[in-house]
């Protein structure tokens, strides 16, 4: 399988520029992260970049309902596991799981022991 995707003509015009390697570690992460993103539905992730448009990057440019429903939204999404789990796939060096999810009894840590 890996032959054919290696060999098509589109894969070897843009390794030319780009190291194969760095484009399929990128589509890993891009992957990961959409799996991630459909841990909320459509009307949570509507409403997540609502948030975050309105927001404009400043927390307190919301109200405090508001900065409420973002942090659940965002605890949703789990970014420590999301992090962790890119990390380790990227990393050519195995990296200690508190580096990556954090203490014991942590949210991320507790979410990799659920996935598993």
């Amino acid at each position: 399988m890996l032959h054919l995707v290696m060999s098509s003509a589109l894969v070897k015009r843009v390794s030319r520029g780009m190291p194969v390697a760095r484009l399929l570690l990128a589509a890993e992460v891009a992957i990961l992260a959409y799996r991630h993103l459909g841990k909320l539905d459509s009307a949570q992730r509507r409403r997540l970049w609502t948030l975050l448009v309105r927001s404009r990057g400043w927390p307190r440019s919301l109200t405090g309902a508001e900065r409420l429903e973002f942090l659940y939204l965002m605890a949703r999404l789990e970014p420590r596991l999301l992090l962790g789990t890119a990390v380790r796939r990227v990393s050519p060096v195995p990296l200690p799981k508190r580096l990556l999810y954090g203490r014991r009894g942590s949210p991320a840590r507790a979410a990799l022991s659920r996935r598993n």
